[in-house]
């Protein structure tokens, strides 16, 4: 199966050092940058079928599969599998010739932006949930916001343990149950926890009794939504929230293409009426996709927030972009990492113009697989205690449109000096503010 090679697919840190669109074609045949002997192909809106089969046959593909229908924002996009001898670039250049064809790109791989610590266990952690340099979502708490189960968020990441004692309440699809049907009709049969689009399944935890697999997924759904007042464990910003898993990342990270379909997958749960505020996205590298950019633009229409990690190469991104944080659509909120005394983390990326405030993410305890807890540090964990308050600010104001969760999140930053000229708001998270 083509999806499950692509799982095993190395990626390298320096991935998250990205390149522009005009820079592209001479990393395409990079096998630690782009899927080797794959091709995404978007189309144009008025292709025909018989047209868009002439563009691909041009590379003759031993396989083709489609990503995304071409509903809404562009047309139908297409990951082909080229025949040996055939280079990323050179089919690139001969499909990028054909008038049915709007683009040709690599298929990038991309990572998860996390730098863990050893895992130690103690109480009195949970630093960034507090006051001082912390998410203020204590704050919040205190004033009786503590979510709502009515408000869900999209996690587009590794998979998530949903049966973890401090989530097991907050995941699940409410229009699916496992009965060997598509109960919500959105294509993907039993998808009760979400979609597992990297292995095309819906097992979105291979963590396993005792493996680590979906440590990462499952670190950041505790953050968002960790379940609070329970006497066990952590609190996510939000108590009460609905969770759902893309999985698209796996041991050696993912795909464009996956990611593409898992940013889709939650465009189409909101178009069939399912209230969802925000996806988490904390990964990133690869180039510029402008397949993953026309689904970001996807899930702007249905008014979807989509939060992701500004990258741990300690960078600028201004100068060098880092995707997907650095796509510029109304949607996106770009987070780099602040640590508990209040400074820019050493490894974090930045942007006066293209990162947006900065959050925890040092020193960060949370749920992981096997039932257990960690801490870990990174953007990855900055990431999601933005896209929880965003689902804090839903729960309490729930007629706030994506757009006026954005505005309310940056209008309510703390200003912090280590963020003054390396974000756009030069503050940090306040989730008790707005």
């Amino acid at each position: 199966m083509l999806r499950a090679r692509l799982a095993f697919l190395l990626v390298t840190l320096a991935s998250l050092a990205v390149i522009s669109p005009a820079a592209a074609a001479p990393r395409a045949d990079d096998p630690g940058l782009a899927a080797t002997g794959e091709v995404l192909v978007g189309y144009t809106d008025a292709s025909s079928e018989g047209a868009r089969d002439r563009a691909a046959g041009r590379v003759s593909p031993v396989a083709v599969e489609k990503v995304a229908r071409g509903r809404g924002r562009g047309g139908p996009v297409e990951l082909l599998e080229l025949p040996g001898g055939v280079s990323n670039s050179d089919a690139i250049a001969a499909l990028g010739s054909d008038p049915a064809v709007a683009y040709a790109e690599p298929n990038w791989i991309v990572r998860k932006a996390v730098t863990s610590n050893d895992p130690y266990f103690t109480n009195g952690s949970l630093w960034g949930m507090g006051g001082g340099f912390g998410s203020q979502a204590s704050t919040a708490w205190g004033s009786g916001h503590t979510g709502s189960s009515s408000v869900y968020v999209g996690v587009i990441d590794e998979g998530i343990q949903y049966s973890h004692p401090d989530l097991d309440g907050n995941v699940a699809n409410p229009g699916e149950t496992v009965n060997g049907l598509d109960d919500d009709g959105n294509g993907y049969v039993d998808d009760r926890y979400g979609w597992d689009f990297a292995n095309g399944d819906n097992t979105v935890y291979d963590g396993g009794s005792r493996g680590r697999l979906d440590d990462h997924g499952t670190h950041v759904s505790g953050t968002i939504g960790g379940e609070g007042g329970n006497g066990t464990g952590v609190a996510g910003v939000n108590w009460d929230v609905g969770l759902l898993s893309g999985k698209f990342l796996g041991r050696n990270g993912g795909t464009t293409a996956d990611a593409v379909r898992a940013v889709d997958y939650f465009t189409t749960l909101k178009q069939r009426g399912l209230p969802i505020v925000a996806t988490n996205n904390s990964w990133g590298g690869g180039g510029y996709s402008q397949a993953l950019y026309d689904a970001i633009a996807r899930a702007n229409a249905a008014d979807i927030l989509f939060v992701a990690a500004a990258g741990n190469s300690g960078t600028n991104n201004d100068t060098t972009a880092s995707y997907p944080s650095n796509y510029e659509l109304p949607n996106v909120i770009a987070v780099a990492a602040i640590d508990r005394n209040g400074a820019l983390a050493s490894f974090s990326q930045y942007g006066r113009t293209t990162v947006d405030l900065g959050a925890p993410g040092v020193g960060v305890w949370s749920t992981t697989a096997f039932s257990n807890y960690s801490s870990s540090n990174g953007t990855s964990m900055a990431t999601p205690h933005v896209t929880g308050a965003a689902a804090l600010y839903k729960a309490s104001n729930p007629t706030a449109t994506a757009l006026q969760v954005k505005e309310a999140i940056l209008g309510a930053a703390t200003p912090t000096s280590s963020l003054t000229g390396k974000t756009v708001t030069g503050g940090r998270l306040n989730a008790g503010g707005f």
